[in-house]
């Protein structure tokens, strides 16, 4: 199996701007490739979003280009590099399979080609969305996702407060509950990491630390980057 994946939790870590977090990661991520094909299916605004993102990435010296309305299985087909942006993902994965996109993205990704998701398009690399933060504004056919890692994240993840008088369910009982009912591992990835990929490799990079549920054990284990995580797939 090939893989060549920069799995991002946020597209902003505080108090920094788009991605400024990320962006020396992303540039060596790509390499020597300058043209990096935009997905901005999370968002209904694409003209809007690809305006957006493709500003901040100019200035870093790589080039977005859009994917095309009516043929969008030739521009991943073509593509040196695939960046699929955050918004809510109910909404991209849906676009996906309406598309039926997801077959020739994940086949491409298991080839090598570079795949930098943030937010909801590291949700979508996943096993399934089951592990999202975003409300279902929409409803995709199915939750399953690309399949192109054995484990499911939960970006944005947090800890409250313990001093917060807020009652409802935190992260950390929702990913346990998850767990109940799928046999899958999950990192719970708080803004500021992300996960860089490379075939059998994983690791942890960034500025924050990272939450593991792994099966069987009761604890969540913490781990800080930079480090190798294992035993997750």
């Amino acid at each position: 199996m090939r893989r060549n994946l920069l799995l991002i939790s946020s597209s902003f870590h505080s108090p920094n701007d788009y991605l400024q977090h990320c962006f020396e990661e992303i540039g060596d991520f790509v390499g020597t490739r300058r043209e990096v094909l935009f997905v901005p299916y999370a968002s209904r605004d694409h003209r809007g979003y690809f305006s957006f993102a493709s500003s901040h990435f100019l200035k870093k010296g790589i080039r977005l280009v859009e994917i095309s309305e009516k043929r969008p299985r030739l521009s991943i087909q073509n593509a040196e590099a695939l960046f699929v942006g955050g918004g809510n993902t109910f909404l991209l994965l849906k676009v996906l399979q309406e598309l039926e996109l997801l077959v020739p993205v994940r086949e491409r990704i298991l080839d090598g080609l570079p795949y930098v998701g943030v937010s909801a398009g590291t949700n979508i690399a996943c096993p399934s969305i089951r592990t999202s933060n975003d409300m279902a504004i929409v409803t995709p056919p199915s939750l399953d996702a690309l399949k192109v890692i054995g484990f499911n994240i939960n970006p944005h993840y947090f800890v409250p407060d313990s001093s917060s008088k807020h009652m409802g369910e935190t992260r950390q009982a929702r990913i346990k509950e998850f767990q109940e009912w799928n046999h899958v591992n999950v990192v719970g990835l708080r803004e500021g990491s992300y996960l860089r990929i490379t075939n059998e490799v994983i690791e942890l990079k960034g500025v924050t630390d990272a939450a593991l549920f792994r099966l069987g054990e009761a604890e969540t284990l913490e781990v800080s980057p930079p480090c190798r995580l294992i035993g997750l797939e």
